[in-house]
């Protein structure tokens, strides 16, 4: 049965690309994003079950559909219409708060003293270990609501708070569950090497990850119990360093998983070269790139994934996205949503993206959306408005688009639909 549904009145559509079937937009093409505009007539989209099929003038449409039946319409009068953001980083499954580390925060405790005396990651896996199957499941699926009320489609959703694979396993049984409670796209990262758990050493703990959960993970997956995209290793002194990084990620990378992983963080530690030599898709954090990681990743096209709320909280220096965007990087935008950094809407990280990293509007929004489908790896049916992909769409009560970063903090009040796969899924009442 084919369902039309024709989303008609906008004032902007905002394809972000420009038709020329790109996957990813680096260097100046990030800034120069495609918009279709009208004030003097109103803009359509017409949708085809899932996909979109046509856009261009009410008038346009009208005449290209004369005569075929529409199942649904869509009053878009004087709204903008961008497509859904896509989260590229999150942790999203845990039990607990960390509000206590917050306060040592703000009186200059850093991330890794924190950790040595037995909070952050650790803290947080100790507290998730406790917590019931359903307390974590109602906790992570009202997480992912509240990302999908702030305009997020599709999200990337690491495991990590277990490290052992027993409890590795359940977050990823619970993520696995997760995806028929939310009418939002996950792809699933397995991040056992998030930390190292007290009893081991980072060593002891490499060589469970690659020789045994590595291998349970493989026969899940080949079972299809388990639908996991992505590996992630935290490679960071102190935790695993770059050879330790490499072996993991290079053990992933042999059962099919895409390598995107957290690196040169709190320290420079040869992430990003890493990364790019071995073939990595994305690396998130790089406050501490060097000059050559820029370049590596530059040449390789490896997605750098900036999570700017993170160096925010932590009173950090931020990566210089200024010069990896003038490099040729591609980059894309994390909420890094997780308990140190409490925050879950793609808006409020685009807004920091502009202040603290120097990005134009035009683009932290490329950064938000079809540059973080590409950093997991799903940027030929997300990420942007085209002809032939999905429509995963917001529709947002705003003169200009611009004003879903410009009001920070205010996404709620501009954010009236938000559309998977062509389906209302949120509406925001006036």
């Amino acid at each position: 049965m084919t369902l039309r549904t024709l989303i008609y009145g906008a004032r902007q559509i905002v394809t972000v690309t420009r038709g020329k079937n790109e996957k990813f937009l680096h260097g100046k093409d990030m800034h120069d994003i495609g918009i279709v505009k009208s004030d003097t007539i109103g803009l359509s989209v017409m949708i085809e079950n899932e996909d979109i099929i046509a856009i261009g003038t009410d008038d346009d449409i009208a005449r290209e559909f004369e005569g075929v039946e529409v199942d649904q319409k869509i009053d878009a009068s004087g709204c903008c219409i961008l497509p859904g953001f896509v989260d590229s980083h999150t942790h999203p499954i845990w039990a607990g708060d960390r509000v206590h580390e917050y306060a040592k925060k703000l009186a200059g405790a850093t991330y890794m003293e924190i950790m040595r005396e037995g909070g952050g990651i650790g803290f947080t896996v100790e507290k998730t270990r406790l917590a019931s199957d359903k307390e974590l499941l109602m906790s992570l699926v009202a997480r992912l609501k509240r990302m999908l009320y702030a305009g997020t489609t599709h999200v990337e959703c690491k495991t990590g708070y277990g490290l052992e694979w027993p409890d590795e396993l359940r977050l990823l049984k619970l993520l696995e569950q997760a995806r028929s409670h939310v009418p939002i796209g996950i792809s699933i990262t397995y991040c056992a090497a998030h930390a190292v758990p007290k009893n081991k050493t980072a060593e002891e703990m490499t060589e469970d990850i690659v020789n045994n959960q590595i291998k349970a993970l493989k026969k899940l997956i080949d079972d299809k119990e388990l639908n996991v995209s992505d590996i992630d290793v935290f490679c960071e002194k102190g935790v695993y360093d770059i050879e330790q990084s490499r072996r993991i990620l290079l053990a992933g990378k042999e059962i099919g998983l895409s390598m995107n992983f957290h690196g040169d963080e709190l320290n420079y530690t040869g992430s990003a070269e890493m990364g790019a030599e071995i073939g990595a898709r994305a690396i998130s954090h790089l406050e501490c790139i060097s000059d050559e990681g820029i370049r590596a990743m530059a040449e390789a096209k490896t997605v750098a994934v900036i999570l700017p709320h993170t160096g925010y909280i932590l009173r950090i220096e931020l990566p210089p996205v200024r010069r990896m965007i003038d490099a040729g990087v591609p980059i894309a935008l994390g909420t890094d949503a997780n308990p140190n950094a409490f925050s879950s809407a793609m808006p409020i990280s685009m807004n920091l993206a502009c202040v603290l990293c120097h990005m134009t509007l035009e683009e932290a929004l490329t950064a938000a959306t079809i540059n973080s489908a590409a950093a997991l790896g799903i940027s030929e049916k997300y990420g942007s408005i085209e002809i032939g992909k999905k429509a995963d769409l917001i529709i947002c009560r705003c003169p200009s688009w611009e004003h879903i970063i410009y009001q920070f903090g205010d996404h709620t009040h501009l954010i009236r639909h938000v559309l998977k796969h062509g389906t209302i899924v949120y509406t925001k009442n006036a």
